[in-house]
């Protein structure tokens, strides 16, 4: 920490720690992380798989009559389930043509099906380019996967952006030409069209969420720092409930015209609405350029005194508190002081930190492996695929608040060793638990989401603890973006339960279970003065 934040820290608490401009501040970056977590778990839904069994047209009427009949057309998966695209061959008889017995099919030979019966009205990618069938799921999780390349592409760049041209531009602009892409993804003439786009949205709002971060802890006295963290990943667990209920009320990702419904004008308008919802705000995000002030610290990194000094004399104008001159003054002197040339390399040359670093690197493959997996997965469920995923995001909220207490309390390594126990013991659990005990099933997926959530969030407390304030930044910006490996592979997992059931959850297990022993050789940073150079920073044990 600089002399400049010393100072600045000090000024904030004479205005109050947060004061109303901070709170509408804070308003406006709550409202952006909504947006950019519901467009960010979007593709949760555009790419899910469609519940759907092979289309008979002779023998409609009598399944709908006699639901046993189709154990005798279809056959049956070890989820009790008709296997979504074989039916058995028909018997080519005429004496047996359009009989529905079992004598007119042959039980022994599967055929794959070409028209399909779906058990509800949901529209998304794999309905709309015929997606529906195994040898297509690839397809499917690739939505996933290209969504997270796009956010580590933009990751290399953004940090320069942000540094180079401030947060501010960084974020907003990031945020609408999402949201532009996004409206123009709804275009996509096929499915290599959409997974363009899909790229291109992610590279755009790649930096926006780490933005929205720093600018509201940087805003506030250090005592305030884990409260807003806080309300901010409430924020984002918000916009992932808010993209599921608009997915469950519109049913579709984009518009299409509506054949067979009762009021055609009300059923376009509901289907039209949820890439329009969910896209469309974000595109005038831009309107807030002149509303949401820059980064009072990135100013004045860059040695913009005069700017700083006119938005903190706006913030106290507004925050009713007097700000003497002399004070602000302290700034300017406080800049000039120019602190000792270090290099990132410098840490590579001590060994306890190098293994720290890697050490910390698992733990955020680890998180992002856990967090995104078992949120995709989540809708893999056997209930309510919407109502599943909401009840599962609702677990991040107790997470959240509550390591805000635990970590001071038991400490940052035991907290994080425990989250991952929590999550290993779930998955384990959720292997032996029979899908008709299906509210334990949920309790110990959500139980699972839960452990995740809190050792995504202890992570990015000891990481930005563990190192010297010269790399701190740096630090975050690198584990962070090799924790995307961790959320590209999760796409894919779902895949695996097609080869064996089980096998999505033993992976998480093993993950977990390994990064909470390794977490015990994180050190305990726990009411620790901030190390500011590595000397002090290998002290920690």
């Amino acid at each position: 920490m600089t002399a400049s934040d010393d100072i600045l820290d000090d000024i904030l608490l004479q205005m109050g720690g947060i004061g109303k401009q901070q709170v509408i501040i804070l308003f406006c970056l709550a409202s952006i992380i909504v947006l950019h977590s519901a467009t960010h778990i979007a593709y949760v839904f555009t790419s899910m798989d469609s519940d759907h069994r092979c289309l008979i047209p002779e023998c409609e009427d009598e399944i709908t009559a006699n639901s046993d009949l189709l154990r005798h057309l279809l056959p049956f998966n070890h989820h009790n389930k008709p296997v979504k695209c074989l039916m058995y061959s028909k018997v080519m008889d005429n004496a047996t043509f359009g009989n529905c017995s079992s004598s007119a099919f042959n039980e022994s030979l599967t055929v794959q099906c070409s028209t399909f019966h779906f058990y509800d009205e949901d529209f998304y990618l794999a309905r709309e380019f015929d997606l529906l069938c195994d040898d297509k799921k690839w397809a499917l999780s690739l939505v996933g996967t290209t969504n997270t390349v796009g956010m580590f592409l933009g990751l290399t760049i953004t940090g320069f952006i942000s540094d180079k041209f401030g947060r501010k531009r960084l974020l907003l602009i990031g945020m609408s030409a999402c949201g532009i892409v996004g409206l123009v993804k709804t275009l996509s003439p096929s499915f290599r069209w959409f997974l363009l786009f899909e790229l291109t949205e992610a590279i755009f709002s790649a930096g926006t969420c780490g933005c929205v971060f720093i600018m509201g802890v940087e805003l506030v006295v250090p005592q305030k720092r884990a409260l807003v963290g806080t309300i901010l990943n409430t924020c984002y667990t918000i916009g992932e409930i808010l993209i599921a209920v608009i997915a469950w009320w519109c049913k579709s990702w984009r518009y299409r015209t509506v054949h067979n419904a009762t009021d055609k004008a009300l059923e376009k308008l509901r289907i039209r609405t949820m890439i329009y919802l969910s896209y469309g705000p974000c595109s005038f995000l831009i309107l807030l350029y002149w509303i949401l002030p820059e980064s009072l610290r990135w100013m004045l990194s860059k040695g913009k005194i005069e700017q700083s000094k006119k938005a903190l004399r706006s913030m106290a104008l507004l925050n009713a508190r007097h700000l003497p001159e002399d004070t602000l003054n302290k700034l300017e002197r406080a800049t000039s002081i120019v602190p000792t040339s270090v290099h990132f390399s410098d840490i590579m040359k001590s060994s306890r930190l190098f293994w720290r670093f890697v050490n910390c690197c698992f733990g955020w493959i680890t998180c992002a492996f856990l967090f995104y997996g078992i949120t995709l997965n989540s809708v893999s469920l056997y209930g309510n695929k919407y109502l599943d995923f909401i009840l599962i995001s609702l677990t991040e909220l107790p997470a959240y608040w509550s390591c805000n207490f635990l970590v001071n309390t038991l400490g940052r390594r035991t907290s994080i060793c425990a989250s991952y126990f929590i999550t290993f013991a779930a998955c384990v659990s959720f292997i032996f638990t029979p899908q008709t005990s299906s509210g334990i099933y949920l309790f110990i997926y959500c139980l699972g989401k839960f452990g995740a959530t809190a050792a995504f969030y202890i992570i990015y407390v000891i990481t930005s603890e563990s190192f010297p304030t010269p790399f701190r930044h740096s630090v975050m910006g690198l584990c962070s973006t090799v924790g995307r490996f961790g959320s590209m592979t999760s796409p894919q997992i779902p895949l695996l339960g097609q080869f064996w059931g089980p096998l999505p959850m033993i992976l998480f297990a093993i993950m977990s279970g390994l990064a909470g022993l390794l977490s015990l050789f994180l050190p305990e940073t726990n009411g620790i003065k901030l190390p500011d150079t590595i000397q002090e920073a290998e002290k920690i044990k």
